[in-house]
């Protein structure tokens, strides 16, 4: 059953002449002084959400993006600082880019937020997919499988040094500790100080294609399923609930998922689609180009492959595909109630900060939704609105 509401805020500034028809994605640039923009919009999204009771606010890492949809580097950094704005607000990365990181030293900037904040940070993790940050900060991306193979050798190291009291690793990319005498004796291991003190540490990583499902169910790490059709988010979540059946883990279906969609609260469905537009169809300009249409035909074949409609979607394709929901919150809870009933262990249901929407129409959307449908699921919803955002 749905017991946590949470906020997906990638980062994106208040971006200009927005919509299909608007300012192409890649020519869009901004001054320092709007880029910034985004940390003032996480404060008063962060305030907000704490008043109204939602569970946590997921941000997304991202490097050198001067046309503003996501501006926030170092998610750690942001989450100690919003927790010492809020009450009881966790702060989640979606995602740290393990890629663009040394493992140790995530590791040890998690545990110092996790000591810091009381536990409040949810750590994720990511592989990356934009070339232009990833292939910058010296790491692969175009080739997936060197990618991935990077990838899980740094996952071993954090995991261990999350886990044990000393730990060595040698593997192709990484030998911990050097292999160099240190006062007098030859180092043989190492111990991450401090380590998270809450634990074991929870863990959270994207799903999008499906390949790495099998990888994530054996580790225990949760997936999040975000802007996804039904029926691949059916596929997706299924297949999770199969994969960890084969290594012990019985779980309800949409057990350790997160559900992300994006939403408009409006009289109507043609209401709140017309409202949420141009937004929606921003959001894809930017995220087509990257393969991120996870929506299918009939026949469950993803967009862009062979037999699948290839492009930007509109609106009413994300309705259709129940990646989207708008309309009234009296149909919103029958949506959510539906979601229930098909995946019976799903807890955590995230909302999308549609790109381009101005931080005062989101903030009401946000009220609309805590007021109206929060309260069918969980005792955290309030009819009251505490605080506007700016205070």
């Amino acid at each position: 059953m749905i017991k946590r509401f949470s906020v997906l805020y990638v980062g994106q500034i208040d971006l200009d002449n927005v919509g299909a028809e608007g300012t192409p994605a890649d020519e869009r640039r901004y001054t320092n002084q709007q880029l910034v923009q985004g940390y003032d919009n996480a404060v008063a999204l962060a305030k907000h959400m704490d008043g109204l009771g939602f569970y946590c606010l997921w941000t997304a890492e991202h490097h050198f993006q001067r046309e503003g949809y996501e501006v926030f580097p170092n998610l750690i950094l942001l989450g100690v600082h919003l927790a010492g704005l809020t009450k009881n607000l966790k702060f989640g990365a979606a995602f740290n880019i393990v890629p663009m990181w040394h493992p140790l030293r995530l590791a040890e900037d998690f545990a110092v937020a996790d000591i810091l904040t009381g536990g409040r940070l949810i750590f994720g993790v990511g592989r990356g997919y934009h070339s232009r940050e990833v292939e910058t900060f010296g790491a692969p991306v175009i080739d997936n499988d060197a990618n991935k193979e990077l990838f899980e050798e740094q996952m071993e190291i954090i995991l261990k040094a999350f886990n044990e009291d000393s730990f060595s690793h040698k593997g192709k990319h990484y030998t911990i500790p050097a292999d160099v005498p240190y006062r007098g004796y030859q180092l043989k291991d190492v111990t991450l100080v401090p380590r998270p003190v809450n634990l074991p540490v929870e863990i959270w990583q994207p799903i999008a294609s499906g390949r790495t499902l099998s990888y994530i169910a054996q580790k225990g790490i949760k997936g999040m399923v975000a802007l996804t059709g039904e029926i691949l988010a059916e596929q997706i979540i299924r297949t999770y609930q199969e994969e960890s059946a084969k290594v012990g883990r019985v779980l309800d279906l949409g057990q350790d998922m997160a559900l992300g969609i994006g939403f408009c609260i409006g009289d109507s469905q043609e209401a709140a689609i017309n409202q949420v537009r141009p937004y929606h169809d921003e959001r894809y300009k930017w995220f087509a180009p990257f393969g991120f249409v996870r929506y299918t035909d009939s026949q469950g074949r993803p967009w862009g492959t062979p037999g699948a409609p290839v492009g930007v979607p509109g609106i009413e394709d994300g309705v259709q595909q129940k990646a989207w929901f708008c309309g009234p919150p009296e149909q919103f809870i029958s949506f959510l109630q539906e979601l229930e009933q098909k995946y019976p262990g799903l807890e955590d249901l995230i909302l999308q900060w549609p790109e381009g929407m101005p931080w005062p129409e989101f903030r009401d959307q946000l009220s609309a939704f805590a007021e109206h449908v929060m309260p069918a699921f969980t005792t955290q919803g309030t009819a009251a609105v505490v605080g506007d955002g700016n205070d």
